[in-house]
């Protein structure tokens, strides 16, 4: 293979005007929504004290996250998609602008807190379906997992300079710094997607009853054996996985409470997710991409066992790089096949069955670290949650075939 078959694949931004108009939003939305990320989890433990309540707001978020993402692919099959994201955003900096203003009462509200992350999930929900659904149409199914490359570098980026720069804030500025700089970037990303064409949806959904169109989109998923194989694969990694409402008592117990560590904790996933996005060139050309697949979200689990074991702080970041690889190549296969794999018309629907796996996943499983952090250790509920995973991807390879046979795409596949 040829050095140059590693750098990720820039084809889609050459050639569509409006992905890259995405391509910089995300950029843009994601760095602020990383600051926050970070910001929200210290302000909610300095608080309360407790794992479990980090673990709660982010349940709070998840809930609304979960009703926006299903009602987003409804919408998304039936409005014009550009507006529904820009509506979206506008719901979301309002959230943000809540936190800011609440962090700079004298005794911050934690009810606000709450409240707040609960809009700002109904947002994200709402426009995250939405350019999902666009995608195949920005880029052409022939180019998804170059795209799907690109999108996961957005976040990455976002994912990686958001924690660290919101620990450098927290330790200067303050929380309030944190929050009103995502309401900052949120309008900039607003701006940004107002510059894209309008986005109408592939299909006619609108004469059907919401409930009935969602329901026509999870019964073409529970068919799918494939479709329902990649959701499930990837809810074995969020929901085992991600324990990252532990953090921050870990660095208590372990780091003095530093929050520069624990802006590094939070990032060192995504850094080894950058880093295998910009070298992913390779992944669209794999012939078995669902072996691919499913070796990737068992690497995902074994590096958070190792995470749970280590003891030393840079042992610690090296797996979670690693667990980062694995998710970031589970990503962009995953999300490749379910689009291309999909009818246009259903594609706004099953993506937000997607979505709101990859999304609740995490609020759930948070919400079980937290609770294995009481009763044994944060450590512990890390190594616990890293085994769960892998068992469960082996469970899968065995009872779903069609995830070990799922091949690549071309330009003249049909989609079932």
């Amino acid at each position: 293979m040829r050095l140059g078959q590693f750098v990720v694949d820039v084809a889609p931004l050459r050639a569509s005007r409006d992905f890259r108009f995405a391509f910089a939003a995300r950029l843009v939305s994601l760095l602020g929504v990383g600051v926050t990320g970070v910001a929200l989890a210290v302000q909610v433990f300095d608080l309360t004290g407790s794992s479990l309540h980090v673990a709660l707001v982010s349940l709070a978020l998840g809930g609304p996250l979960l009703a926006g993402t299903l009602a987003g692919g409804v919408l998304a099959d039936r409005l014009d998609r550009r507006r529904l994201v820009v509506w979206s955003r506008v719901i979301a900096a309002a959230g943000f602008a809540g936190l800011g203003l609440n962090a700079l009462l004298p005794e911050p509200e934690l009810w606000a807190l709450y409240g707040c992350a609960a809009l700002i999930g109904l947002a994200d929900g709402l426009s995250e379906t939405a350019l999902m659904a666009v995608t195949p149409a920005l880029v052409g199914r022939e180019r998804l997992a170059a795209a799907e490359a690109l999108t996961s570098i957005t976040t990455q980026l976002g994912t990686v300079a958001g924690p660290s720069l919101g620990g450098l804030l927290i330790a200067g500025p303050g929380l309030a710094a944190c929050f009103w700089l995502t309401t900052l970037t949120t309008a900039v990303t607003i701006v940004l997607l107002c510059r894209m064409r309008p986005l109408p949806p592939a299909g006619e959904a609108a004469d059907r009853h919401p409930l009935r169109a969602l329901a026509d989109g999870a019964r073409y998923a529970l068919r799918n054996r494939l479709i329902s194989g990649l959701i499930l694969l990837d809810l074995s990694g969020t929901l085992f996985a991600m324990p990252y409402a532990v953090f921050p008592e870990l660095v208590a117990g372990r780091f003095e409470g530093n929050a520069a560590v624990l802006g590094l904790l939070y990032s060192a996933p995504a850094t080894g997710a950058l880093l295998t996005a910009l070298t992913s060139g390779w992944v669209a050309g794999v012939r078995r991409p669902g072996r691919w697949l499913i070796g990737s979200v068992a690497l995902w689990g074994l590096a958070m066992v190792g995470f749970g074991l280590s003891g030393e702080l840079w042992k610690g970041l090296l797996f979670l790089a690693v667990s980062g690889a694995g998710q970031v190549v589970s990503e962009v296969l995953a999300g490749a096949l379910l689009q291309g794999n999909t009818p246009d018309e259903l594609l706004g629907r099953v993506s937000s069955l997607w979505l709101a796996e990859a999304t609740v996943g995490p609020a759930v499983g948070n919400l079980i670290a937290g609770g294995l952090a009481r009763v044994s250790s944060p450590a512990g509920a890390v190594v616990a949650g890293g085994l769960a995973c892998v068992a469960a991807v082996a469970l899968l390879a065995l009872a779903v075939p069609e995830l070990r046979r799922a091949r690549p795409l071309t330009t003249g596949d049909p989609v079932p």
